[in-house]
């Protein structure tokens, strides 16, 4: 993906019917959305934070704007949502878009989703109390499981190599989280990390012979997915993620977050804020209960897998 550094792909929407607005709006609510790149995870997320409103039947104008996975964008966005007295309230999806608008904006609520590791990206002050006008969904994956199914879909791994962006805390939460999983596992962990797609290919190969890839939810990797996939592919290994999506896109499976419902459970907050004046101070900061083993059948063919038969029975979703 080529992302234009400069340019904002800004939208208006207003639910019901998500009509572009054109011009001045009876919605109920003005809310801004920082989303800091476009990939579907994050395309998920914000979705379904807006799907959230249509449910609820509450006419919401959506000011979406993206940051093209660059922080001092994200910035100005922030900015420019911070000094709009029509908005009511600020959603940033993804850490470096959240930082931004925490930096920002302190006099209307700001919700995050897609955030790994809260505290560690100093947005709250905890997790049951944050503090400040700022809460809302944590992303952090079931690591130790994804590393086991890394096992159980290639029983004979006995390295697993890891590309991060080395810019993002998440990412960095994360690897340290699968490190301390594989060790356990009698796995070794190799990992590279890369400051922008274009390093992906060179990372990949700096990682030697590895018998597998764990991609994280990492925002800029994923964005790159499509050179994940192709050196899978061309290795012959399989690729476990942190995310549903991305198995939609190719990887082979994961027991993962499914970015449309974490977005939807931070539009419920948001709703909590707006029309019950919850305050996000004292509103805990949430995290999906529940994670979907979903397995690509064809992606696992393709590199000369044949996934278990009990594992195929256990998945929510099997991509043929």
């Amino acid at each position: 993906m080529k992302l234009a550094a400069t340019a904002l792909a800004a939208t208006s929407l207003m639910l019901s019917g998500c009509a572009d607005t054109g011009g001045a709006s009876d919605a109920e609510f003005k809310i801004g959305i920082i989303q800091l790149v476009q990939h579907p995870a994050l395309d998920a997320a914000t979705e379904g934070f807006q799907t959230a409103f249509e449910t609820a039947g509450i006419e919401a104008e959506f000011d979406v704007q993206n940051a093209n996975g660059e922080q001092a964008t994200a910035a100005t966005i922030a900015s420019s949502f911070a000094s709009d007295a029509d908005i009511d309230l600020v959603l940033a999806v993804a850490t470096p878009a959240a930082q931004s608008a925490a930096s920002a904006i302190t006099d209307v609520p700001v919700l995050f989703t897609a955030v790994t590791d809260p505290v560690e990206a100093d947005l709250v002050e905890s997790l049951e109390a944050p503090g400040m006008n700022i809460t809302g969904t944590t992303d952090l994956n079931p690591v130790a499981d994804q590393i086991e199914l890394i096992k159980q879909i290639k029983p004979d791994v006995k390295s697993v190599g890891v590309v991060y962006s080395s810019g993002e805390v998440n990412s960095k939460v994360q690897v340290d989280l699968a490190t301390e999983a594989a060790k356990k596992a009698g796995l070794k962990l190799e990992t590279a990390t890369v400051t922008n797609v274009g390093e992906i290919p060179t990372a990949l190969d700096s990682l030697g012979d590895v018998d597998a890839l764990y991609l994280p939810t990492d925002n800029t990797v994923i964005s790159g997915l499509d050179a994940v996939l192709n050196y899978s592919d061309q290795k012959k290994i399989p690729v476990v993620s942190g995310d549903t999506d991305s198995v939609t896109g190719g990887a082979t499976g994961t027991v993962g977050l499914n970015y449309n419902k974490l977005g939807e459970q931070t539009g419920e907050m948001a709703i909590r804020i707006l029309k019950e004046n919850a305050d996000p101070a004292s509103m805990p900061v949430e995290s999906q209960s529940t994670f979907d083993l979903t397995l690509n059948k064809k992606a696992a063919s393709n590199i000369g897998i044949e996934l278990p038969k009990e594992l195929l029975d256990e998945a929510v979703e099997v991509i043929e």
